[in-house]
């Protein structure tokens, strides 16, 4: 069984392995290998995961059995948007996808903002898992970038929106 808790410095390891696996099983048909391992140094490194688990107003959170990572997850506040954060991350590895990992993650991060009242993220088009997952879970489609995650990423993404409680 897993649990989803706060991630720590000693996660990021596997939390960068998490990422990676899932990304590559998820967007290599969309990207090719290449692209995929290009996104990932980037935003996946220890150093870019450990600045968002020591920024204020977010949340990084794993799914742990206490011999495993199975998911991670990651939300913060908006710089720019009043009252609503943003969900960076929710990503289950592909052998424990649809076992209720990613819902549990969300139904935590969806509560760790009591001041928020929208819950905002970016999601690839063709991720029909993810999109379904999403408006399963109250998400609609409020807008496109061309760029997901960043202005030079050049990875298409729908914007999706969810009014929080």
């Amino acid at each position: 069984m897993f649990f989803v808790r706060t991630a720590s410095d000693r996660d990021l390891e596997k939390v960068c392995a998490l990422l990676a696996e899932t990304w590559h099983a998820t967007y290599d048909t969309f990207y090719g290998v290449d692209k995929v391992n290009e996104l990932t140094a980037k935003w996946h490194s220890i150093g870019a995961l450990r600045a968002r688990l020591h920024r204020k107003n977010a949340e990084f959170v794993v799914a742990d059995n206490g011999r495993e990572l199975a998911g991670m997850g990651y939300a913060a506040m908006s710089d720019t948007l009043k009252k609503t954060v943003i969900l960076h991350q929710l990503y289950v590895l592909p052998k424990y996808q649809r076992h209720g990992i990613g819902r549990e993650m969300f139904a935590e991060l969806e509560t760790c903002f009591p001041d928020a009242e929208l819950m905002q993220l970016e999601v690839e088009p063709q991720n029909l898992h993810a999109l379904a997952f999403y408006r399963a879970h109250g998400f609609s489609e409020v807008g496109r970038t061309a760029s997901c995650g960043d202005e030079e990423s050049g990875v298409p993404a729908l914007i999706l929106e969810k009014r929080l409680s």
